[in-house]
């Protein structure tokens, strides 16, 4: 049954694209309309032109909540992503549309297992330990229940839509810590992301932009930051401009303009010299450089998490 207006529901697919507009998908979408969507194929099928194209908002990782706002037709739904705060557009998250197929609706209890989290690029669950895959392509930063004990090197897990437990590599999971986590920690995750292909909108390890470098990176340690850029400034505690240390954020904009870009300093800065990683726009990748003089010109401060 599809999800409802005024109702909230989960997402059942590894990773589910928001997109601003039913009538703004593309042929080469193809594959993340599916009702199994193939993010990887998506990403591989589009050239660099294509990665940036605007009719994709954001993206949403397997069991993620949304609050379902409107019906449109040949099954889509509008919905806000509640974990993704967007103050600007929505004080309850992210607005935009999406497949229903993407969407289950949400357990009838709480969870009552351990909550762990997808810390390796990519994993698949399984229907048992060692068995066939059910769900492939879920990525870092994946937060997930525990359904019981593990078993020869298996977890079994809670999956949105499923009656039975499904199985993980028990090495491609660790628990969701309950400390907020160092900024050098979260680095370090980021940092594992290196030449990851930029997608405008993208939110995971197919494809990812520089804000939501940001938040999934955070997300991997159970922390909810702000979806864009400038959310994210206004979410952070600015730093006076030599203070900043790895880990921290440079936030840039160009004069009379909003926040458009923000990356993750990875060294103290030494004689007026910068450097970040940031899923950069114009090399279409996660790269870690010092700041060219282009990023200079337009950087506006630097802040903490």
């Amino acid at each position: 049954m599809a999800p409802q207006p005024g109702h909230q529901a989960v997402v059942r697919v590894p990773v589910a694209t928001l997109w601003a507009d039913p009538d703004a998908v593309r042929p080469i979408d193809g594959p993340a309309l599916r009702d199994s969507p193939d993010v990887a194929a998506w990403v591989a099928g589009m050239d660099r032109d294509q990665w940036v194209g605007d009719c994709v908002l954001t993206q949403l990782l397997l069991g993620e909540p949304v609050l379902v706002t409107g019906a449109g037709p040949d099954g889509w739904v509008r919905v806000v992503a509640l974990g993704q705060p967007a103050a600007k557009l929505d004080p309850r998250g992210y607005p935009g549309w999406m497949r229903s197929a993407h969407l289950a609706a949400p357990a009838d209890t709480r969870p009552t297992g351990s909550a762990l989290v997808v810390d390796v690029r990519r994993t698949a669950l399984h229907e048992a330990a060692g068995g066939s895959p059910a769900l492939t392509g879920v990525v870092l930063g994946t937060h997930l229940t525990s359904a019981g004990r593990p078993a020869n090197g298996w977890r079994p897990v809670r999956a949105p839509g499923r009656v039975e437990p499904l199985w993980v590599p028990e090495d491609d999971l660790v628990p969701l810590p309950d400390e907020r986590p160092e900024a050098k920690e979260v680095l370090a995750v980021a940092e594992r992301l290196r030449d990851l292909v930029y997608v405008w909108g993208g939110l995971s390890t197919d494809g990812i932009d520089c804000s939501g470098l940001v938040h999934l990176a955070w997300r991997r340690y159970g922390v909810t930051l702000p979806r864009d850029a400038d959310d994210q400034a206004e979410a952070t505690t600015p730093l006076a401009l030599d203070d900043e240390r790895p880990g921290d954020l440079y936030f840039f904009a160009r004069p009379g303009r909003r926040i458009h870009h923000v990356g993750i300093v990875t060294a103290e800065p030494h004689g007026g010299r910068r450097r970040m990683l940031h899923a950069c726009y114009l090399t279409r990748r996660v790269v870690e450089e010092e700041l060219p003089p282009d990023r200079v010109a337009t950087l506006v401060g630097a802040h903490r998490v």
